[in-house]
Order: C-alpha cells, then structure tokens, then sequence
C-alpha cells in the first residue's frame, strides 16, 4: 500500500499546510466515502456542505474556506486549490505508477533504419517502419504501428492500438491514449458521373508538444498541406478532426466533438462536447464553444458562443421547428403591416 507524510505531500506542491504533517496518507479520494488516511479537495463552494461531514484526513481549501476546513481537521490551503488538486495527481502517478522499462520486446518489428533515443520502451507486436525516429524515453505500447519517415518526440508516451501514420510527427512529452489513429486519409473526393474520384492525400499531420489525445480520436493527413496541432492542445475521446485542420495552441475539445476540413481554430478555445465546427471555417483566440453546438459561420472576436435548440417532447419540437422555419416570412409580413401603419 502506498503511504506518504502530508508534509511532504504539502511541500512538494508548495502550499500552506495546516495541521499535523506527520499524517500519514494511503489515497487521494472524493469528500464523500473518504477515510481517514484519504487526501481530499473541495474547489467549488456549493459542496462546502460535505466538508463539516467528511472524515478525510486532510482537504485542499481555497483560502475562503481556511477556517471551515481547519475546523475539522488538517488542511492544505492554495489559491487555486483544483490546480494544486491536478499537480497532487501528477506527484502521486510519479511515485505510484511503475515506468515502463526500457528496451523493445522480443515480438516488436523495428526497421533497421529506425533511430532509437535512449531509453525507448517498445511493447509487444508494435512496429516501428523504415526511417521512424523515437525520441528519448518515449513509450510505444503494444500493437503501435509508427509508420516509415514518423517521428514521436522525447517523453512521449503512446498506449496500446496507437496508429502514427508514414511522415506524421508528434512533439515531446505528449500522452496518447489507445485507438487513436493521427494520419488517416481525409475525407476527399471528385465527383465524375455520378461516382467519386478518390484525391490521395499528400500531407501529413504535425503535432506539437504537450498535447494529450483521448481514445479512439482520429486526425486526418492533409491533403496537400500538413494538419496542424500546436502545443499543449487536449483533445478529449471520439473526437474527429478533418484534413488541413489547424488548431492554435491550449486549445481543448470535449467528446464527440468533430471539425470539419481546412478549418482554422484559434489559441486557448474550448469546443464542448459533441459541438460541430464546418469547414473552412475561422475561430479566433479565445472562443469557447457550447456543448452540441454547430459553428456554421467564422466568429472574429473572443468570446462564449451558443447555437442549441432546446429539447423538448417530439411532438412541441416539431411544432417549433415549423414555426422557425416561417420565420422569414413572418418577418416579412410585418415589415409589410409597419410600413402600412401612420
């Protein structure tokens, strides 16, 4: 079982302690079902009321609630204790989760002309093509495929059933979880006669360093430029991003979430789940996008953005949406009766 001193735990992520540092500390936990050997943290002040009732040993408190928490046992008190909460977590994996150990298994297929840092950890029946580069201490689960002329940066951990397409590249220290499939074809094609005419695509897919790509994502290659994911970028599970896609850097995109082809989405914006971004289409820095919504036009200016039709029962959403669509019309007419009216 794991066990630290919460003054350890404390100093490591630089906080004011309050309380008895020689506690010892087995698990990080919710204030509810807490033990007394449990770290705990309360950010958000409508769930104060479970602070008096959990039996944590300790909780992360903003300083508002020094006091409350104080009161019934020890504390950690930081300024943005969800942030100190999120570094806990790191400290604790640190010390907790097992590395992966150098070396590649006896079942991995390594192109001789691969280069392989120091330190590389290649797991069973992965492949790594011709001319493949893995930075030092990257991680290539089992059943990875880094296709010929990729390159995964320095750090770089990717989980089993990770496809890097041929020519694809990632930075360092990303974190790609399984299924994920970067340099996938994009979706293009010719129409002739009432068929479709394929259009091989030539580029590539270009991803920066500290991003995190959540399960079963796919990134398409573009189609004559590269598509373009900066640095620090998060990309949640299930989520699509088109050919030619260029996402500015801390960007972050929910679940299900999809962007359509040669769309262009700025720096530090966020896209809830399921939302809908059409192509060719330009978000600027700092626009953060509600959850199902469809983006259908370019929104210039920074800000929070929603186009959601509330759900009803079938039958009033139907009545609704006839309505709506009347709506120009409607519009019309009493354009027609204002200009009437003396």
């Amino acid at each position: 079982m794991n066990e630290f001193l919460l003054g350890d735990i404390a100093k490591a992520l630089g906080a004011e302690l309050v309380g008895d540092p020689a506690l010892r500390i087995t698990r990080i936990g919710p204030l509810e079902g807490a033990t007394p050997s449990t770290l705990s943290f309360l950010s958000n002040p409508r769930y104060q009321s479970q602070l008096a009732q959990t039996r944590a040993a300790c909780v992360i408190v903003g300083p508002a609630m020094r006091d409350a928490a104080r009161a019934r046992g020890a504390a950690i008190v930081a300024d943005d204790p969800y942030l100190c909460f999120a570094r806990l977590t790191q400290w604790w994996v640190a010390r907790t989760r097992a590395p992966a150990a150098p070396g590649v298994h006896a079942s991995a297929v390594v192109d001789a002309s691969a280069v392989l840092g120091e330190g590389v950890a290649i797991g069973p029946l992965a492949v790594v093509e011709a001319g493949a580069t893995i930075g030092d201490r990257a991680v290539i689960g089992a059943h990875c495929v880094i296709g010929a002329g990729a390159a995964v940066g320095r750090g770089t951990r990717l989980a089993p059933h990770v496809v890097l397409g041929h020519g694809c590249r990632i930075g360092e220290r990303g974190i790609v979880h399984s299924g994920v499939v970067i340099g996938a074809d994009g979706f293009g094609f010719a129409p002739s006669e009432g068929r479709w005419e394929k259009i091989e695509q030539l580029g590539n897919v270009t991803i920066g360093n500290d991003v995190e790509i959540g399960a079963n994502t796919c990134i398409d290659r573009g189609a004559l430029d590269d598509t373009v994911i900066e640095d620090g970028v998060k990309l949640d599970n299930l989520i699509q991003i088109g050919h030619n896609v260029h996402i500015g850097a801390h960007s972050a995109m929910a679940g299900c979430a999809g962007v359509a082809g040669s769309a262009t989405i700025g720096a530090h914006c966020t896209v809830g789940g399921g939302a809908i971004v059409l192509g060719h289409l330009t978000l600027a820095d700092h626009v953060h996008i509600s959850a199902a919504s469809v983006v259908m036009r370019s929104i210039r200016q920074p800000g929070q953005y929603s186009g959601v039709f509330p759900i009803d029962d079938n039958s009033t959403w139907e009545k609704n949406a006839a309505t709506l669509r009347q709506l120009h019309a409607l519009r019309e007419r009493l354009r027609a009766l204002e200009k009437k009216t003396p």
